[in-house]
């Protein structure tokens, strides 16, 4: 029993820490002639975030296709101690005049170490755009689920000595954490250059709890070259 509660606090506790959001794009100032996307981002999310990207193009006439991957990690002492590494896609899946809407889906691998432990998980990201898009500005809302599919648990020396010295290190399945999120995102572009905002809410899975601080914020720059 001593043993559930302890992961349970542990789980509850580390993934929700670098929560990272992926970068918007504006689909209303995309060209074939500038096919790479490298983007920057700062983030509060319990603290500092700060993440770095890069993702390609691939001209679809009428579903053009962002592939590529992100690496983000928290403020601290030892920086890259904690990271989040994204990859996969999006891709614009319907456009009615000004109106567009995207999906996205990404592979997530993510770090955490605290006191009593060092986790590493492997999971998904799945998320939908849907928004009002020119070729200087855009505005959009997005609903999206980040799921920890499967965790490595390796506990400390502290842990064992102090909560529970037969507690087993290893692989943990089922998933054990997910989270729902919500929120806005705009930005404005210019010729080479978008300047992003995205803001918004999270809850976990069970649709009843909460974080402790349960809202993300981001601010974002690509260069499209």
């Amino acid at each position: 029993m001593n043993t559930f509660k302890s992961i349970f606090i542990i789980i509850t506790f580390s993934f929700f820490q670098n929560k990272s959001t992926a970068q918007a794009i504006n689909w209303g100032n995309i060209s074939n002639r500038n096919k790479h996307l490298l983007h920057v981002n700062v983030g509060a999310e319990y603290g500092l975030t700060a993440g770095l990207g890069y993702h390609y193009l691939v001209p679809v006439k009428k579903f053009p296709i962002w592939i590529g991957g992100e690496f983000s990690t928290p403020g601290g002492n030892k920086p890259a101690d904690d990271f989040k590494m994204r990859l996969g896609a999006q891709i614009r899946i319907a456009a009615f005049n000004h109106f567009q809407f995207s999906a996205r889906v990404q592979g997530i691998s993510r770090r955490y170490q605290n006191q009593s432990v060092t986790v590493f998980n492997f999971g998904s990201d799945f998320a939908g755009t849907l928004g009002y898009y020119q070729k200087h500005w855009f505005g959009a809302v997005e609903v999206g689920f980040d799921k920890a599919i499967v965790t490595y648990f390796k506990h400390s020396d502290w842990y064992k000595e102090n909560i529970y010295d037969n507690v087993q290190d290893g692989w943990y399945e089922p998933a054990t954490g997910g989270n729902f999120y919500y929120g806005l995102q705009g930005g404005y572009s210019m010729k080479k250059v978008d300047f992003t905002l995205k803001a918004g809410k999270i809850l976990q899975q069970d649709f009843e709890s909460q974080p402790l601080l349960p809202f993300y914020g981001q601010l974002g720059v690509n260069f499209r070259f």
